[in-house]
């Protein structure tokens, strides 16, 4: 496993998650690919988007946190890691599970907030 650009603690900790998990560098496949949202030109000209995909279970992670690659790499790899480890301790949750039910809830208020505006604009004309 490369070295990524954070500490040497938690870079050898994933390293132990992973082994620990049986997840080997060549059941991933990665890519690097633009970032969306906010950034301008230096969005445009960088591609620091970390795509994962480990093959064996189909689990697949998009990790744009941060400006580096690097760390986006080693976030990446944290995360499908923990995913991982919640399907293999069966939570039975799937793929929601990797999202907070209050980011969720936050979600469906801005998605409702956003179509009470639109319709009553609507009924005013």
């Amino acid at each position: 496993m490369p070295a990524f650009a954070v500490s040497e603690e938690k870079n050898r900790l994933l390293k132990q998650k992973m082994e620990a998990l049986n997840i080997q560098e060549k059941d991933i496949l990665e890519k690097f690919i633009r970032s969306s949202g906010h950034g301008g030109q230096k969005l445009n000209k960088t591609s620091s988007c970390v795509y994962l995909k480990h093959l064996p279970t189909g689990i697949e992670i998009k990790c744009m946190r941060e400006r580096s690659q690097s760390v986006n790499r080693f976030l990446a790899r944290r995360e499908l890691a923990e995913r991982i480890e919640a399907l293999a301790a069966g939570d039975g949750k799937g793929e929601a599970a990797s999202l907070p039910a209050e980011k969720i809830r936050r979600q469906k208020a801005r998605r409702q907030k956003k179509s009470r505006g639109k319709y009553s604009v609507a009924k005013e004309e």
